[in-house]
C-alpha cells in the first residue's frame, strides 16, 4: 500500500501554504543580486534595536529549553493591552494561534465559516483537521468595499454545524476592513455555539477612525478569540512569534492543545523588548504611511486600478491574468506576490518598501509594461 494512502483525507487533499519567493532562490535561478523583496509584508525597517539586543543577550542559553508558559512576555503584553496573563495564548507566528483554534474546536462534524478572498490559512487548518470550509462571497461594490468581507453573507453561510468563523481584520491580501460597527454587529449576531476568530496580524498600522480594537469586546463576547503577530510591524517574522487573546476559559483549552516550548527563547526576548520600542513602531507606520500614498499616486498616474488597504501592502489591478507580469518582474530583481490562489489571477499583492525599494518596484513595472 502507498504510505500516502494511509493519511487523514483531509491532509491528503491539502494544497500547502505557498510564502513569497525567498531571495536565495531568486538569486540561484537567475544569478541576480541587490534583489528587492516586496512579496511577504515583512517590516523593510527590520526588526527595532532593542528587539535585536535582547536576542544577542540570550544567544549563551540556547541550551536550555525556553520558558514553555513565556511569563515575562505574557506579562508584558498583558500590561500593554489591558488583559490578564490567563487570557494570553502564545503561539510560533499568529499561524499556530490559528492552528491551535482548529485543533481545540473544529472536527470531522463541524464546518468554519471565511469570506472569499480571506487568508489562504484558513482553509488549510481548517480542512487539515477534517472539518468542512463554507466561504461567503466578498464584496461586489455595491454596498460595502469591493472584495473585502460581507458581513451579511458570512452571517448567512452560518449553519448548525457552524464552529468557528475567522474574520481578517484588515485581510490579507485585499487591505479591507471591516468598521467597529460592521463588526461589533457581526459578532454579536452569532450563536453561542460558535467561536469568532478576529485576526488582527496588521492591526498596528491602521489609522481609521472607525476601525475597532476587537479586545475591547472580549468582557461581553465570551467566545471572542483575538490574534495578532510580531511578525508584521513589529519586524519579527524571522523568529514567528504572536499570540491569542480569549477568556481565560478558551485560553485554557488553547493551552492544552499548543506544543510544548512552541515558542523559542530568542523569540520571546525580542517580542518583549520590541513591545517597548514605541519609537521604531512610530518610524515604522510613518514609513507605511508614505509608502501608501507614494505607489496609490504612482498607479494612479499609470491608469492601474488597486484594493483601497489599510495594511501595509497594496493589491494592484494589473487588468489582465497577473502569471506573466510576475515572472517579468522576477527578471526584473523584483519579488512581488501573485494571488490567483486567493481568487484574484489579474492581482499581484505589493508590500509597501523604504522609498528606494517602492522607487526600485515602480521602475521595473514601467519596463515590463513596456515591453
Amino acid at each position: 500500500m502507498n504510505p500516502c494512502d494511509l493519511a487523514v483525507p483531509g491532509v491528503r487533499g491539502l494544497t500547502p501554504y505557498q510564502p513569497g519567493k525567498p531571495i536565495g532562490e531568486l538569486e540561484r535561478e537567475l544569478g541576480l543580486r541587490n534583489i528587492v523583496k516586496l512579496a511577504s509584508n515583512e517590516n523593510p525597517l527590520g526588526p527595532s534595536p532593542l528587539a535585536l539586543k535582547a536576542a544577542a543577550r540570550c544567544l549563551p542559553e540556547l541550551h536550555l529549553y525556553p520558558d514553555g508558559g513565556g511569563f515575562e512576555l505574557k506579562a508584558a503584553l498583558a500590561g500593554k493591552l489591558g488583559v490578564t496573563v490567563e487570557q494570553i495564548t502564545l503561539g510560533n507566528g499568529s499561524n499556530d494561534a490559528l492552528e491551535l483554534v482548529a485543533r481545540a474546536f473544529l472536527s470531522s462534524e463541524s464546518a468554519a465559516v471565511f469570506s472569499e478572498h480571506a487568508f489562504a490559512v484558513y482553509p488549510i487548518v481548517t480542512q487539515a483537521v477534517g472539518a468542512r470550509s463554507r466561504v461567503a462571497p466578498a464584496h461586489d461594490g455595491s454596498r460595502g468595499s469591493r472584495y473585502g468581507h460581507d458581513p451579511d453573507a458570512m452571517a448567512r453561510a452560518v449553519t448548525p454545524d457552524t464552529r468557528v468563523v475567522f474574520i481578517a481584520n484588515p485581510n490579507n491580501p485585499t487591505g479591507t476592513y471591516l468598521s467597529r460597527a460592521e463588526l461589533e454587529s457581526f459578532l454579536r449576531a452569532l450563536p453561542d455555539t460558535v467561536i469568532a476568530v478576529v485576526d488582527e496580524a496588521y492591526f498596528e498600522y491602521v489609522g481609521k477612525p472607525d476601525y475597532p480594537n476587537a479586545l475591547d469586546w472580549l468582557p461581553s463576547l465570551p467566545n471572542l478569540i483575538v490574534t495578532r503577530t510580531f511578525s508584521k510591524a513589529y519586524g519579527l517574522a524571522g523568529l514567528r512569534v504572536g499570540y491569542a487573546v480569549s477568556s481565560p476559559e478558551v485560553a485554557d483549552l488553547l493551552n492544552r492543545v499548543r506544543q510544548p516550548f512552541n515558542v523559542n527563547t530568542p523569540a520571546l526576548e525580542a517580542a518583549r523588548a520590541a513591545l517597548d520600542d514605541t519609537e521604531h513602531l512610530a518610524r515604522t507606520v510613518s514609513l507605511n504611511d508614505a509608502g501608501l500614498n507614494l505607489l496609490e499616486e504612482a498607479l494612479a498616474s499609470r491608469k492601474l486600478g488597486w484594493i483601497p488597504s489599510v495594511g501595509n501592502f497594496i493589491t494592484v489591478d494589473m487588468g489582465r491574468p497577473a502569471a506573466s507580469l510576475y515572472r517579468a518582474l522576477l527578471r526584473e530583481g523584483v519579488i512581488v506576490r501573485p494571488i490567483a490562489n486567493y481568487g484574484l489571477p489579474n492581482h499581484l499583492r505589493v508590500t509597501v518598501g523604504t522609498e528606494r525599494e517602492n522607487q526600485t518596484f515602480l521602475r521595473a513595472l514601467d519596463r515590463v509594461l513596456a515591453e
